[in-house]
């Protein structure tokens, strides 16, 4: 394993640091949390001209064929700037589904209009269960008029209402385990039956959906992968989008110590900067402890994803509880060290802490992957 960065990853790295400085200042972020769509239409063409919406699309689908290490590097500035919309759910989850277990057409008709912005997507796993593993899916799709019939809700589905078409993961029959008889559909948002609503969240940078399927039909060519047999390739995009979403706590609580760091040397208490006080370095650097433990777990998943290790599972839990306990952990040092203002709306930090606690539950909170790693060790 090679630890350094490629000279591409650390351009795409400055041009993406550079772009969401210009483009989506803290301003902005602020503007699109009181929209219902959190992200304008020009600023989601600068993404696909940026190469950002087909980053790991394979490059015959229109995309750049990067790996999940490349989409880590971006997903870390896009954490530090906190980025509204739809990325997430369209990249990581709707159109990596796509890619992950669609058929050659399916590819060609959904991934390329994805990479130019013109398709939105999503995913639809949670329900009201909230869980994140096959056990929790309950929605059926039962076999009707050559095709499909789609009941059941979902819950906490990022973006529905901004998706043109959505993944929809749901049980086909009743297996000898729970991974089997789990299918994937494609739905696009306009099918009879289908039901969305907004759902209040703590974080407004990104909108979380209730979907709801009253027998909505769909044709056979609907299905998205091989039928019953829809959990591993659901579980790869899951594990992929937890890496994903790690690099981007990550990404965030870097930016939180380093306005920490900054507020801690101009904040002065008993003729000193704040900063020159034991108390305060030290709380800022077991901060640092925190996001550096956390971001060498994330790349190292990323990079064991990517060449396809025996142990990219236990990795990716390894990183996703990580990221969760670090975005926590040091939004909250920040906030302390930053006193009362720390606390008002008009400050930043409550940007950060909010898409961290969102973060912190999404594909699994720290506690469901402490207990998937002990049972990968075996324990």
């Amino acid at each position: 394993m090679d630890i350094g960065f490629t000279e591409e990853q650390e351009l795409l790295r400055d041009t993406a640091r550079k772009f969401l400085v210009s483009q989506c200042p803290t301003k902005f972020v602020r503007e699109m949390m009181a929209t219902d769509t959190a992200v304008t239409e020009e600023f989601w063409r600068q993404l696909a001209d940026n190469g950002w919406l087909g980053i790991t699309c394979p490059e015959d689908a229109g995309g750049s064929g990067l790996g999940l290490v490349d989409l880590v590097v971006l997903m870390e500035e896009i954490g530090r700037a906190v980025m509204p919309g739809p990325y997430l759910a369209t990249v990581l989850l709707g159109g990596a589904a796509i890619a992950a277990a669609g058929s050659p057409e399916q590819r060609r008709e959904w991934l390329p209009r994805i990479a130019a912005g013109e398709v939105k997507a999503t995913l639809a796993v949670t329900e009201p269960n909230a869980r994140w593993d096959a056990a929790g899916i309950t929605a059926t799709a039962r076999e009707a008029r050559g095709g499909f019939a789609l009941s059941g809700t979902k819950m906490f589905v990022p973006d529905a209402h901004l998706a043109d078409v959505l993944v929809v993961a749901a049980r086909s029959r009743d297996g000898s385990t729970m991974e089997d008889g789990v299918s994937l559909f494609l739905v696009p948002k306009d099918m009879p039956g289908l039901a969305i609503r907004r759902l209040p969240s703590i974080d407004e940078t990104r909108k979380l959906c209730e979907v709801r399927f009253d027998n909505v039909a769909v044709p056979t060519s609907a299905l998205l992968g091989e039928l019953h047999r829809g959990w591993a390739p659901l579980q790869q995009v899951i594990d992929r989008a937890a890496v994903g979403l790690s690099a981007e706590m990550c990404g965030a609580a870097q930016r939180v110590l380093e306005m920490t760091v900054d507020y801690a040397k101009l904040r002065v208490a008993f003729g000193k900067p704040i900063g020159s006080y034991q108390g305060v370095k030290h709380k800022c650097a077991d901060m640092l402890v925190e996001i550096e433990n956390a971001k060498s777990l994330t790349y190292y998943a990323a990079w064991a994803v990517d060449e396809n290790e025996a142990d990219a599972p236990l990795a990716v839990s390894m990183a996703k509880a990580a990221a969760s306990d670090a975005g926590r952990k040091v939004c909250a040092a920040g906030i302390q060290l930053h006193g009362g203002i720390g606390m008002t709306w008009e400050h930043d930090l409550q940007l950060y802490l909010k898409r961290a606690k969102a973060g912190e539950v999404a594909f699994g909170d720290a506690s469901w992957h402490r207990e998937r790693v002990a049972q990968l060790m075996g324990a």
